[in-house]
């Protein structure tokens, strides 16, 4: 087996270090979002307004020379206003698409459950197949394809639920939260002038970030891991205090976040390790707890940790 390059490893870091430098101390969520960028997956971010949701994507997107369009969800949004519309033109008697905003590299879907039923349907095929249909006709979305979707944990009024079916779409669920103290200090002072955002560099190109994608998939999944892994997953759907476990789409989101997890540690190969790290923001959100469960005060991260003390983890001896 190939070691990962250092220049593939030098253009994660120096794309993780731009983000770092927009938004202060969240080496541990950066590196989540570019583990779901590289295994193709999609992010929903749940957290309150102002923890710099929307600079955290905007400032990925200009590191990668991707493109980058914003949604803000509401009532009103249509799903044509999201995959865009065939506009006829009376001059050349011909119907012209034009192409809605999920026609993208990065797109940040504001306040997800704003929006419709109907309309947040119209992304379940993007997230999926990476391509749309209008009037009949199928179009590929634009390589590589990244959705961020935020929702407002605590402000419920005019919002509508995201279904199971969609949640399931998202490899990835977790939070910003609040920075520290000595953080939003240091946040003060590097903005006191002008914003990082203003000066960020481009750090890769979106070739690269293609080209790391495939190696995602090259990278090594010993048959011992994988056990472990498939029954960490069976066991969310046997645990007595679940009502629904994840699915084996959420399976094969787990192989490939440790897998994109693995490149970015500069590994070939995933190791147990990887798989306890990100089951919690990979699994989390697709376990729905009984009632007896949730009177009990229990969580789908306390349901997770009975799960891994009582798996065995795989080791080889070596001699």
């Amino acid at each position: 087996m190939e070691t990962v390059r250092k220049d593939d490893l030098y253009a994660l870091r120096m794309i993780q270090s731009n983000l770092e430098s927009c938004i202060l101390g969240k080496r541990k969520e950066i590196q989540l979002l570019l583990t779901a960028l590289l295994a193709g997956g999609h992010v929903l971010l749940e957290d309150v307004p102002g923890t710099g949701k929307t600079v955290l994507i905007k400032a990925l997107a200009k590191s990668i020379r991707g493109q980058f369009r914003r949604i803000q969800c509401n009532p009103d949004l249509l799903p044509t206003d999201i995959t865009g519309v065939s506009i006829y033109h009376p001059k050349d008697e011909v119907f012209m698409f034009r192409p809605g905003p999920v026609m993208t590299n990065i797109l940040l879907a504001d306040e997800i459950n704003r929006a419709t039923t109907k309309t947040q349907s119209a992304l379940l095929e993007a997230m999926e197949e990476r391509h749309i249909t209008v009037d009949g006709e199928c179009r590929d979305l634009p390589k590589p394809f990244l959705l961020l979707a935020t929702q407002n944990p605590i402000d419920f009024e005019g919002t509508y639920v995201l279904p199971e079916a969609q949640l399931d779409r998202f490899m990835m669920k977790f939070s910003l939260g609040y920075p520290d103290e000595d953080t939003e200090k240091q946040m003060i002072t590097s903005q006191s002038v002008a914003h990082p955002l203003d000066s960020l560099e481009p750090a890769a190109s979106i070739d690269q970030i293609l080209n790391l994608q495939q190696k995602v998939k090259e990278t090594h999944l010993d048959d011992a891991v994988a056990t472990y892994l498939v029954q960490v997953v069976r066991q969310t759907r046997e645990h007595p205090a679940v009502n629904l476990g994840a699915s084996p789409r959420a399976t094969l989101a787990l192989v490939q976040a440790s897998k994109a997890y693995a490149l970015i540690q500069g590994r070939d190969y995933v190791i147990p390790d990887d798989i306890k790290y990100l089951a919690p923001y990979v699994l989390g959100h697709r376990i729905v707890l009984n009632a007896e469960a949730r009177m009990e005060g229990m969580s789908t991260a306390s349901v997770l940790q009975s799960i891994f003390q009582r798996t065995r983890v795989p080791v080889r001896l070596e001699k």
